[in-house]
């Protein structure tokens, strides 16, 4: 691993020595391969539709990135053959619950509300408060990971999955303990959209964990309508036995496809999240690093820090293009600063409700002042990056951004001559 990557638990280190051993002494390495993903998720379940075949292609593509690019350590490769074989189970399932039951189809998925904008930005924050309004639904951790059969209202809270969900998810901390500090998961927090988009294998959720250029590239450059229809399908799964009176969602990857998002949902209402880019792209260039390194070796935090930066700066500008050039309604677009929901959480509450005309209750409010109190900043200690520590030069970044910068009050630092 690269001189300044975070390091994995000393149980995983020991496991990818081990796989390094077995590879020295020509052992195969474990299959990873989407025919033999496929047949596995049919055998776990014994059924055998999959749906709509769209998926099928990215999938391949995937796969093959990920053993082409990622630099898979033992640990990586068994962790992504789990995390693909149950996506696919996944799909199976929902599939055969949906020929059972056609009505979860025809479910009504109406005016989600989105939140959006660049990676750390405040969107995880701004997700888990607005997810404690009692009329409101969001997917909840567990219920992505284990979507069939449909949750139901009466047992949403003590569903047995929601422990086995946790285990599995509190496994993340183990694995690579650093990153509690960085971002919080669990079974009972509202989980983000790449996992709903997950099944279709148009989604942002792999580029995240693995090295995947190959097939990010191809991503960016699709038409994202499949992974949007294949997001509705999802909700349409959660809300069937147990619906809210909107959808509260969130993803930063939405800004790559807002005239899909918009296509799929009409009515959809979506809030930007904007702060100075500058330490997003350091915060997020850390967060990566620490991730990926949790599956790979070969993880060097001074490339991960421009895959960010340009990625994410071609997000950004893709989606203020799509808003400039009227591709996205523009009253259904609500733009917040990352600075104004830090230092009055509740009163840009109020904002985004007035403006999404959405009542806001006494007893909703007392839930976000207690999930505030609960989820306070820096609780696992705090999370500490530098642009330097991932290749960046600040004055070469500044300059990258500085249009988005100026455009939305965010740094009023001088342009570097």
């Amino acid at each position: 691993m690269t001189t300044g990557s975070p390091k994995p638990s000393a149980l995983v280190r020991a496991l990818n020595i081990g796989g390094r051993a077995m590879k020295e002494a020509g052992v195969p390495r474990l299959p990873l391969d989407a025919d033999g993903l496929m047949e596995a998720a049919c055998r776990r379940t014994g059924l055998g539709d999959f749906g709509a075949p769209t998926f099928e292609a990215p999938l391949r593509l995937l796969v093959r990135s990920l053993e082409a690019d990622a630099g898979l350590s033992l640990f990586g490769r068994i962790a992504a053959r789990q995390d693909l074989k149950q996506i696919l189970t996944n799909r199976l399932r929902m599939e055969d619950d949906c020929r059972r039951h056609p009505e979860i189809r025809r479910g009504a998925v109406a005016r989600p509300l989105f939140i959006t904008g660049m990676p750390r930005t405040g969107t995880t924050l701004l997700h888990g408060l607005l997810a404690q309004d009692p009329m409101a639904r969001s997917p909840m951790g567990w219920e992505t990971l284990f979507p069939s059969p449909p949750p139901q209202r009466s047992r949403f809270k003590k569903d047995k999955r929601i422990e086995i969900a946790q285990f599995q998810m509190s496994m993340l901390y183990r694995v690579v303990p650093e990153f509690k500090r960085i971002h919080g998961v669990g079974a009972r927090l509202p989980e983000e959209c790449l996992v709903v988009t997950a099944p279709t294998f148009y989604s942002f959720q792999f580029q995240t964990m693995y090295h995947v250029p190959t097939y990010q590239s191809w991503l960016e450059a699709q038409d994202l309508t499949p992974s949007y229809r294949g997001h509705k399908r999802f909700l349409q799964h959660l809300q069937w036995r147990c619906s809210g009176d909107w959808w509260v969602l969130k993803a930063p990857a939405h800004i790559f496809g807002l005239p899909e998002l918009f296509g799929v949902y009409p009515d959809a209402r979506v809030v930007m999240t904007h702060r100075d880019p500058l330490p997003v792209v350091a915060s997020l260039a850390s967060l990566t690093t620490v991730l990926r390194s949790a599956f790979s070796d070969t993880v060097d935090p001074l490339a991960v820090g421009p895959e960010m930066s340009e990625r994410w700066g071609r997000g950004l500008a893709k989606a203020l293009d799509d808003r400039a050039a009227g591709r996205v309604p523009a009253g259904q677009i609500l733009d917040v600063a990352y600075r104004d929901l830090v230092d009055d959480p509740i009163a840009t509450v109020r904002r985004i409700y007035d403006w999404a005309d959405l009542p806001l209750t006494g007893a909703a409010e007392a839930q976000m002042r207690a999930f505030l109190a609960d989820h306070r900043k820096d609780k696992h200690g705090r999370h500490e990056y530098t642009l330097e520590q991932f290749g960046l030069d600040p004055d070469e970044e500044a300059r990258r951004y500085h249009e988005y910068s100026q455009r939305f009050g965010l740094d009023d630092r001088r342009l570097p001559e």
